[in-house]
């Protein structure tokens, strides 16, 4: 906002060291990327990574970067010309890898956390940024907790789930689920993705706007469109314009359409009473992945982009959002998901009301599927639940601290790597009755392996004596890897271990203990404690 400058620090809240503004742009060698624009982009990929010098990676080369981006621009066939519009594009993020346009900020968000050797992380999601995030930090081999509320349609939830990102199901709002997040990441010392704040995330969004002026064979539409629960995708989109412009790319940044639903609105309500700050809101819509209360200052961002180019902000109802979204599939063939159609029952809107003139080109943002992750892959037992409030209020204080406090409790994971199925059941059934902790089980050395680089967990409870890999192998890989070297390891044997095989784990374990030596209930007793002190400590 000063015009000042400082140097980037990839994860550090934004923060202006001058004027204390919590809005900072990126920089870029603008000049040397025009040079490769003029030039056609040669042998550039057809993603988001063809404008990487525009993003903000020292090396993205060095990366091996997950794949988002590079989706089509479609010219409307059937729904807008029934409007008695012949000039609306869709841009159809629904290609992405999750089939949203979150994968994108997925994408250079993780590729950063890669960059500077972040191996777990937390986000808090109304759903699509989610999965984006889970898939993107699967492939990276980076521990995810999601953190989403329990109005999130459950196919969401799966959906994260199965890319193996643990799931915390929170009864409460958005608001609230971000709060819990936060306190949970400060607790356990974790990255907290920090959405419109996180110069990555908000950086990959800008991708959109560079893929839809090329495609449009580099000009400008005059409207871009969106539907918005936080706000992040148009900052980021408009980062893209301004560029382009600032670049000589093309002649004019597009006016800016939001669109809200009714129930959860805070935007719009405070746009159309001429506000540049917007009151908070309790949701009321069906639509959840939409049902961000609380906007904060993206909000004020926003309104001083319509201020500047042009636009406005409008609200549509579930109903109307619904009714799109139907008319849609059975004019263009293209099902999306109730986020994105209460964007196309905006346009509607829009064009019905005659604020967007027949002779504009139109883009309009389409992200997001209507068909469920399959339900059977995952079973039941695939979020941990925390309770704040039965309805959609603030919850007390003490309340919270008590969610987080259990919390800490259940999300203890503890992989159990044990060749025979009777002993490992009967620790699982003892340390389970005792607190509750999730659980996890490896049948030999080489699963207990890739559960730990995938899971993570507190605490590895393994045999010494099993077939593939055995214990002393298994510690020796886990202790080489960066990800699970910091892991506390218990080993347990059923043979007497000779003096040159203590030599070998002396350092790498925190204990063993011998089968028929103790008791299984006093074994279990210093799993425990080991569990206790890694936590005090």
């Amino acid at each position: 906002m000063c015009g000042k400058q400082q140097p980037y620090e990839p994860f550090i809240p934004a923060v202006c060291k001058h004027c204390e503004s919590q809005w900072l742009e990126a920089q870029y060698d603008y000049d040397a990327f025009k040079r490769e624009i003029l030039r056609g982009l040669p042998n550039r990929p057809n993603n988001l990574w063809r404008y990487q010098d525009i993003l903000p990676l020292n090396d993205p080369s060095a990366l091996d970067l997950y794949p988002a981006g590079g989706t089509p621009l479609w010219l409307s066939q059937r729904f807008a010309p029934a409007l008695g519009h012949d000039s609306v594009y869709f841009k159809d993020e629904r290609y992405g890898p999750t089939s949203s346009f979150k994968d994108r900020q997925a994408a250079v968000a993780v590729a950063a956390m890669n960059e500077n050797g972040i191996r777990e992380a937390v986000i808090a999601s109304t759903g699509n940024a989610a999965v984006a995030y889970a898939a993107a930090c699967a492939r990276a081999g980076i521990k995810l907790w999601v953190f989403m509320t329990s109005l999130v349609p459950q196919e969401k939830l799966r959906e994260a789930a199965l890319f193996g990102a643990e799931v915390i199901r929170v009864s409460g709002n958005y608001d609230q689920t971000k709060l819990i997040a936060s306190q949970f990441a400060q607790r356990k010392n974790l990255l907290l993705d920090r959405g419109a704040t996180s110069v990555p995330a908000r950086e990959s969004m800008k991708t959109i706007a560079y893929e839809i002026v090329e495609q449009l064979n580099w000009h400008a539409p005059d409207w871009y469109i969106q539907s918005v629960s936080g706000g992040l995708g148009p900052l980021g989109v408009y980062q893209g314009f301004k560029e382009m412009f600032y670049m000589g790319l093309i002649d004019r940044i597009p006016k800016l359409a939001i669109i809200q639903s009714d129930g959860c609105a805070p935007m719009v309500n405070a746009f159309k009473a001429g506000k540049d700050v917007a009151e908070p809101v309790i949701p009321d819509t069906r639509i959840i992945i939409l049902s961000t209360g609380d906007p904060g200052k993206a909000y004020t961002y926003l309104w001083n982009l319509t201020q500047q180019y042009g636009g406005l902000m409008e609200s549509v109802s579930d109903a109307e959002a619904f009714e799109a979204m139907r008319s849609l599939a059975k004019s263009e063939g293209m099902a999306v998901e109730p986020a994105t159609s209460v964007a196309f029952a905006g346009l509607e809107k829009l064009l019905r009301e005659g604020k967007i003139r027949s002779d504009e080109k139109v883009v309009v943002n389409c992200t997001g599927h209507t068909f469920p992750v399959e339900k059977h892959v995952l079973g039941d037992q695939f979020t941990t639940d925390v309770h704040l409030s039965k309805d959609q209020s603030a919850a007390p204080r003490e309340g919270l601290q008590a969610a987080l406090e259990n919390l800490d409790e259940k999300t203890t994971t503890i992989l159990l790597i044990d060749d025979n199925a009777d002993d490992a059941l009967l620790i699982r059934r003892l340390l389970e009755g005792r607190k509750n902790y999730r659980m996890y089980h490896a049948k030999d050395g080489w699963e207990g392996l890739a559960m730990a680089r995938q899971k993570l967990p507190d605490l590895i409870v393994s045999d010494l004596t099993m077939p593939g890999i055995d214990g002393f192998g298994l510690v020796e890989e886990l202790k080489l890897d960066p990800r699970t070297k910091d892991i506390p390891v218990v080993v347990v044997s059923a043979k007497d271990i000779t003096a040159e095989e203590r030599k070998r784990l002396n350092g790498n374990i925190e204990a063993v203990y011998q089968k028929g030596s103790l008791p299984t209930r006093k074994f279990v007793d210093k799993v425990i404690n080991v569990i206790e002190d890694k936590n005090e400590s």
